[in-house]
């Protein structure tokens, strides 16, 4: 039998990931910190049991429910499940804005790291799923290997030069 992976076609360009739905314990404390903190606008509410947000007017790019985790708990360590939510910023001065909006709501990060292909932000909402906040550099300012292919990194972020991009935008 030959081997899955080396013979598959890749899949088609222009192929990208639409939406998530996220199960939550409470849709307003949720609701919190996805409108209240990060700024994602409310679409659609269906009672306490779910809620559709996006950026832009879009119909929605964060589906937000309870109905099979209301009251719950964040699944144990060691357990699979989604790592993180990576949510794409448009400019660094928008990633500085969200730093900002996590600053004033108090909210701690995991992390902080430069890709060199992005920067990005690591946290946790509420009921403990991952979240990314990040935004890609240019084709033309990613870093490269002398052949030319990806030289991807991990470096830690300086926050406070990220923040300055925020003031002078």
């Amino acid at each position: 039998m030959s081997d899955p992976v080396s013979s598959a076609r890749p899949i088609i360009a222009g192929t990208r990931i639409g939406h998530i739905h996220l199960k939550v314990a409470d849709l307003d404390r949720a609701l919190g910190f996805y409108r209240g903190v990060l700024g994602f606008e409310l679409m659609q509410r269906y009672g306490d049991q779910a809620a559709f947000i996006a950026a832009g007017g879009y119909h929605h790019h964060i589906g937000l429910n309870t109905w099979e985790s209301k009251g719950g708990h964040p699944p144990p360590p060691g357990t699979t499940g989604l790592f993180h939510t990576a949510i794409l910023y448009p400019t660094r001065a928008a990633l500085a804005d969200a730093l900002q909006r996590l600053i004033d709501a108090g909210i701690a990060l995991d992390g902080a790291s430069d890709h060199g292909v992005s920067e990005a932000l690591y946290l946790r909402d509420p009921d403990q799923n991952g979240v990314e906040l990040y935004w890609d550099r240019s084709e033309d300012k990613l870093p490269r290997n002398a052949d030319g292919s990806l030289a991807m990194f991990t470096r830690r972020l300086d926050l406070q030069d990220l923040l300055k991009q925020r003031e002078s935008a």
